[in-house]
This record gives C-alpha cells, sequence and structure tokens, in this order.
C-alpha cells in the first residue's frame, strides 16, 4: 500500500494510524502525507481520537522538519489544552528541532516543576544540558534521577561518562561500582571500572585495576582489552612490589597474559610482536 494512495477512505487511514500508534511505528513521512491528502478535511469527524490523531501527526512532522504541518497541529492542541504537559512535550520538541536549545529547557523544566516523575522529560533535559555543553547542570539531574530510578543502568553509565570529562575519577568509579553490583557478569563493566582505577593509579587502585582486568579476561578470553589492562597494570605492580613473591606473582601474569594476547593475533592472522609493540607504543588506559 503506498501512503498516497487516494482511494484510502479516511475510516482506513485512521484505522492505519490507530494501527501504528499502538505498535509504536512512526513512519513519518507516511503519516505526514496521508494526514495532509485524506485524514486532515475529516478530522473533525475522529471525536475523542482527534487529539491523539494530532499529537501523531505533529511528532511526524518534527521528524519530517515540515514546521507548518507541526504548528498547525500544536496551536489547535495548545487552545484545546492550553496547561497540558504534552502540549510543553511537543513545544520542546519543536525549539529543539529548530535549534532553540534555551526554550526547550525551559518547556522541560516547566514540565519537571509540574510532574516530577516524568521520566521522559528528565531524560530529555539531561540531554540539552550534555548538548549545551553545561555538564555540571546535567551531572545535577542525572543524580536527582537516579534518586528515584537506581536501577537505570545507561543514567549510570551517562553520568560516569559526565564524571570523567570532569576527570572526577573517584565518582565515576563509584557509578561503575553501582553498575558491577547489578551486572556482575559484564566483563565491559569490569574493564572499564579497571581502567578507572587504572588511571587513577597508587599501589591499591593498580591492584583493583589488576584484579578487575583479570575479572573481566576470565568473562570473556577474547577481550584484548582487558588482557592487555592485565598485562600493564602486572607490570607495574611487579616494578614496585617489595615483597619477592609477590614481585614473582605479577610477572607470571604479565606472562601469561602476553601469551594470551599473542596467541589472539595468531588466530587472528597478524603478527603478535609488532602488534603488541605498537600497542605497548600508543596505550593509554583511559575510559573509552
Amino acid at each position: 500500500m503506498a501512503p498516497y494512495d487516494v482511494n484510502l477512505t479516511w475510516q482506513e487511514v485512521r484505522d492505519i494510524f490507530r494501527t501504528w500508534r499502538e505498535e509504536k511505528e512512526r513512519r513519518s513521512r507516511e503519516v505526514v502525507d496521508m494526514w495532509l491528502l485524506t485524514l486532515k478535511p475529516m478530522a473533525h469527524k475522529l471525536g475523542d481520537e482527534r487529539f491523539l490523531v494530532l499529537e501523531q501527526v505533529c511528532l511526524a512532522a518534527l521528524d519530517c522538519h515540515n514546521l507548518e504541518v507541526a504548528d498547525a497541529c500544536m496551536i489547535t492542541i495548545g487552545r484545546a489544552f492550553p496547561k497540558s504537559l504534552r502540549a510543553h512535550r511537543l513545544l520542546a520538541m519543536r525549539c529543539e528541532a529548530v535549534g532553540d536549545k534555551e526554550n526547550a529547557i525551559f518547556h522541560l523544566e516547566y514540565i519537571l516543576n509540574e510532574d516530577k516523575t516524568n521520566v521522559a522529560a528528565r531524560k530529555r533535559l539531561i540531554a540539552m544540558h550534555k548538548s549545551v555543553g553545561n555538564t555540571t547542570k546535567a551531572i545535577s539531574e542525572l543524580n536527582e534521577y537516579l534518586k528515584s530510578f537506581m536501577s537505570d543502568q545507561e543514567a549510570w553509565q551517562e553520568l560516569c561518562d559526565l564524571y570523567l570529562l570532569h576527570h572526577e575519577f573517584s565518582r565515576a568509579a563509584f557509578c561503575m561500582e553501582e553498575l558491577l553490583l547489578s551486572s556482575p557478569h559484564n566483563h565491559l563493566y569490569h574493564e572499564r571500572f579497571a581502567e578507572i582505577k587504572y588511571t587513577q593509579g597508587g599501589a591499591d587502585n593498580m591492584e583493583l585495576a589488576k584484579a578487575h582486568f583479570c575479572q573481566a579476561a576470565k568473562l570473556n578470553p577474547n577481550n584484548l582489552r582487558a588482557l592487555f589492562g592485565v598485562l600493564q597494570s602486572a607490570n607495574n605492580l611487579a616494578q614496585s612490589a617489595k615483597v619477592p613473591s609477590k614481585k614473582k606473582e605479577y610477572v607470571k601474569l604479565s606472562a601469561w597474559a602476553s601469551k594470551h594476547i599473542q596467541d589472539l593475533y595468531q588466530v587472528a592472522g597478524e603478527n603478535p610482536a609488532s602488534a603488541i609493540e605498537s600497542m605497548f607504543g600508543q596505550m593509554q588506559l583511559t575510559s573509552p
């Protein structure tokens, strides 16, 4: 079925829109075309469904950057529901679409003042603060959000990223600890926590880095980044070790990691010696 099929009745278009809403399909270009061609002249017959359709069309028009259609829908919705938070959400999206980030933030903050539990608005506000370079405000909003939604792993990862931008390694490590508590078998979480502790430096942090690099390598034996982390942290610990038995242990671990790295490069058909030499020359174990 072509979206511009003039033989479709308005009832058929209404039913198609309803199906797309229920299945969460945007189909933005088709929605705008079918609205303008068939459904708009019959909108008065939609009854209570009219405003759901207008919101659907508005979102589709913003996707297509068709501001004329989007504005017409928003005006109708705004007149019917002048204090609606959904209307403010559409206004925020419209502002964002034209690059008016300050007004987008204003509308999002209005929504949150009225409904502090609005997850979508909170996340969008965080993204807006980050996009304008106000990472301090983004951190504040993320911390506020995580007070209510502590199980949101993506939010913890984002907060970790923001702390790393500010070189607040201890707080970034705390974020990764929260993620490790919820997903202790995720090798990438162990790897990243290890990299943060490695970057902090010091004997205790280096020991923690080694332990978590080892765990990452254990969970995923093909994780080259973790294996190089084992190699680097073990070498650093061996150089500073005072007790001969501990130094021997670190050297043995370093040799184990080196062998596994060479094996992986050989399987990939690369020259392990030159690859390792190149990696050591460039290696900087920080957050990705």
